[in-house]
């Protein structure tokens, strides 16, 4: 479980988090909506040790992580895949596996092993460098990536950017069924709103910086203010 409180955070006079306080619970999916400029990524970046906030906790089963360096957090079983994917492109499948696996303690076998079990084209191709890769198949290089570390926290940002609407969906499920089989707690940073909460069973909605909602995914959903107004769905 991640238990965020009061969370503020500042780049220069700039405020992009601004006293944010949740909880994510372990075996769910929250989804962090909100338009661009929102806080989204300072939000998952601030979780995962990349930037120190100006005030406020954020603790993963009671511990506290604010103050931790990034590798350390990880190694604490916290899994960033930024937005843009974030493999190296020159690399290999698998060279970006093991890049995953750097600070885990995981058997680096059957860490593979597992991976290429959960993602079966990735075995297929784990000698091709992930440039030639498609943008599905990129996505999920980034997850095998994250998960191969065995966290227990997964922080997805914008993970389906660019995708076609049928990987979207495929990759949507994906993430459901990897937080079922896992009992993993996932934070999931959406522009795509609808595909999010179709699979969340919270969501947090920030607006320039502030939370202005936390509540099950499915009132979200049906909230027309919230959807109008700060998720820019218009049916």
């Amino acid at each position: 479980m991640i238990e965020v409180r009061d969370l503020t955070v500042s780049y220069g006079a700039v405020q992009a988090v601004k006293g944010a306080s949740f909880t994510a619970t372990t075996g769910q999916i929250t989804a962090v909506l909100g338009a661009n400029g929102a806080g989204k990524t300072s939000l998952l970046r601030t979780i995962s040790g990349l930037v120190r906030p100006m005030a406020g906790s954020v603790r993963l089963d009671g511990a506290e992580l604010v103050g931790r360096r990034a590798e350390d957090v990880s190694r604490s079983g916290v899994a960033h895949v930024p937005e843009g994917r974030g493999v190296i492109e020159e690399f290999t499948v698998e060279e970006n596996l093991r890049l995953g696996a750097l600070h885990s303690k995981v058997n680096l076998a059957q860490g593979l092993s597992a991976q290429y079990e959960q993602f079966p084209v990735l075995g297929e191709r784990r000698k091709q460098h992930a440039g030639k890769l498609s943008g599905g198949e990129r996505q999920m290089l980034a997850l095998a990536r994250a998960l191969i570390s065995a966290p227990t926290v997964l922080l997805l940002d914008e993970p389906s950017l660019g995708l076609a609407p049928l990987v979207t969906e495929e990759l949507m499920q994906t993430i459901r069924s990897l937080c079922e089989t896992r009992h993993l707690t996932v934070l999931l940073v959406e522009q795509n709103a609808t595909s999010a909460l179709r699979i969340a069973e919270r969501a947090v909605v920030l607006h320039v910086g502030s939370v202005v909602a936390d509540d099950d995914a499915s009132a979200v959903a049906a909230d027309e203010n919230l959807r109008q107004y700060y998720l820019g769905i218009v049916e």
